[in-house]
């Protein structure tokens, strides 16, 4: 019995963000002296990511630029955040118009977040019978999860050092389920975000709570006597006063991902992608990818190289006799 199709949903701006600053120091330009390294950077997450997963189709969500709906709920949503450097801007604007142009499926929901399209992405992969693979570095993510859906998180290294979150590993993580990583993620708060947690839980305590009780509700249905058992005096507190309520549920508000998006038919995603309209798009911006697209395009994968050999011997004789290297000298 064969396996269920996949889909590579992709974080745009996430990526796009860490392709940025991985790269800044080469800076690379096209022809017209306009910023691509994050460009090259993301296509390149976006290829390599297809040629470890072997998706059946891949989708590529960004964040809508124009407005926001969390940030008219909630103004102080993201309102700390310093002004985008404008070689970082101007690559954001341009990420989805370019990979459009290279044929990808790519996403930019009107008023919400590339965390909606993955939200809605895996849903309707879990609708239709498909498996998901979500990549982001960011946590939110984790909330997704469930047999049908993991996160492949990508962090300092790359998709090389990338992990990949399921039920399971979720669990290991942060010792709870996927359905109760938003009621942590609420509790803990998300300063990126701007959004506080409730004074004194972080994910352990957090944790410790949801394991013990269950959810919030149970915990404060239990009364103050019964959480403090479980996290001390000070935490108890604060959790059942009236400041902790509302600001549990803001945070659920806020961080709840939509997964009612209308998005293109799954079928419509589908890999391979023509070789010759994506070099040609990417070559537009002076972007140059040949044998990294293999996986994207449904070409033969390049040769694996030759492993090196160790430089000299190891044993323990050969480490007492000189090296070639040091005959040389003589």
């Amino acid at each position: 019995m064969s396996s269920p199709p996949l889909l590579l949903v992709l974080d745009g701006n996430s990526l796009l963000h860490r392709a940025y600053h991985a790269a800044a120091t080469g800076k690379l330009l096209d022809e017209d002296d306009r910023p691509v390294w994050a460009l090259k950077g993301l296509v390149g997450y976006v290829a390599r990511a297809t040629a470890k997963l072997r998706p059946d189709a891949v989708v590529v969500g960004f964040d809508c630029s124009e407005r926001s709906a969390r940030q008219a709920d909630y103004p102080p949503y993201k309102a700390h955040r310093p002004e985008k450097a404008a070689d970082l801007s101007e690559q954001i604007t341009a990420a989805p118009d370019l990979l459009r142009a290279a044929g990808f499926c790519t996403v930019v929901p009107p008023g919400f977040e590339a965390d909606d399209v993955l939200a809605s992405a895996a849903a309707a992969a879990r609708g239709g019978g498909w498996r998901s693979v979500l990549v982001t570095s960011d946590r939110d993510a984790f909330a997704l999860i469930d047999e049908q859906t993991s996160v492949l998180r990508v962090r300092n290294g790359g998709l090389d050092e990338a992990v990949m979150v399921t039920p399971a590993g979720l669990q290991e993580l942060y010792g709870v389920s996927p359905a109760l990583y938003g009621d942590l993620a609420a509790l803990r708060g998300d300063p990126s975000d701007n959004l506080p947690g409730v004074r004194g839980f972080g994910s352990i305590l957090a944790s410790r709570l949801l394991g013990a009780f269950g959810s919030v509700e149970a915990a404060w249905a239990a009364g103050v006597d019964a959480v403090r058992a479980v996290v001390g005096e000070v935490a108890a507190r604060n959790l059942v006063s009236a400041e902790a309520r509302e600001r549990v549920e803001v945070n659920r508000r806020l961080m709840r991902m939509r997964a009612d998006l209308s998005l293109p038919a799954l079928d419509s995603a589908r890999l391979p992608l023509s070789y010759g309209t994506m070099r040609q798009a990417l070559a537009g911006r002076g972007i140059i990818l040949g044998p990294s697209l293999w996986a994207l395009t449904g070409r033969t994968p390049p040769p694996e190289p030759e492993p090196e050999p160790p430089k000299y011997p190891r044993s323990l004789r050969a480490r007492r006799e000189p090296s070639p290297d040091q005959m040389a000298l003589f």
